[in-house]
């Protein structure tokens, strides 16, 4: 698990084929790599990937092709700067949200503007996330925990802020219009539609949440 708070900006240094994929090599600062151990999860642009090796200030993952199909790491280039974040330990606070790191699909930059000193960031999103777009509720953008600003339904689009501190830690803000990014909704919405939508077992049983019985505790208006 993560929270979608970034350590570090890394750089993608090489991508080696595979028979099903590629091992991708980033280039990350020395303080975070003498901390890395063999087999744990580092969250690249959002994405869980193991490390495999690791040496000073690189570490490389293996990317299967199901990774590269539903993320944008296989439009990564060499140069590239992509965020880090290592998994979250056990009593940490958790400052930005709970992340799986299983991006759900990827959107694209639709447009930005200034908005006094902050960047304004519109994103549409394919219907996998956008059934779970809330305002001021919470999405990850390439590994980046962000609070959902508005929601356009219409345009299944939505836009998140991002203050100068945040433009200083990370590298949203260079998205160009059309770029892809990577997505992954808040898992709490996804439980939540679960228990809504789920329709009984091979028995007949009924779900054990309902919006029936949520209306008869008191949550809502029949």
């Amino acid at each position: 698990m993560f929270t979608g708070l970034i350590e570090a900006t890394g750089t993608l240094r090489r991508l080696s084929p595979l028979a099903q994929g590629v091992t991708v090599t980033f280039g990350a600062p020395r303080a975070l790599v003498s901390e890395l151990t063999l087999g744990e999860s580092v969250a690249c642009d959002g994405a869980c990937l193991t490390v495999t090796h690791f040496a000073d200030d690189w570490f490389s993952v293996d990317a299967s092709a199901e990774t590269l199909a539903r993320t944008s790491l296989g439009d990564r280039r060499t140069g590239d700067s992509v965020h880090l974040e290592r998994a979250l330990k056990l009593g940490d606070r958790l400052g930005g949200h709970i992340v799986a790191g299983h991006v759900d699909a990827t959107g694209s930059v639709l447009r930005s503007a200034p908005l006094g000193e902050s960047l304004q960031l519109w994103i549409k999103a394919p219907p996998a996330v956008a059934r779970y777009l809330v305002p001021k509720g919470s999405i990850t953008i390439d590994g980046v925990s962000l609070t959902v600003n508005e929601v356009d339904d219409a345009q299944q689009a939505f836009s998140v802020v991002l203050i100068p501190h945040t433009q200083g830690v990370v590298t949203l803000h260079t998205r160009p219009v059309g770029a892809r990014v990577n997505l992954e909704a808040d898992v709490l919405g996804k439980y939540v539609e679960r228990l809504l939508h789920w329709t009984g077992d091979t028995q007949g049983h009924r779900p054990a949440v309902d919006l029936e019985m949520l209306a008869r505790a008191g949550f809502m208006s029949r």
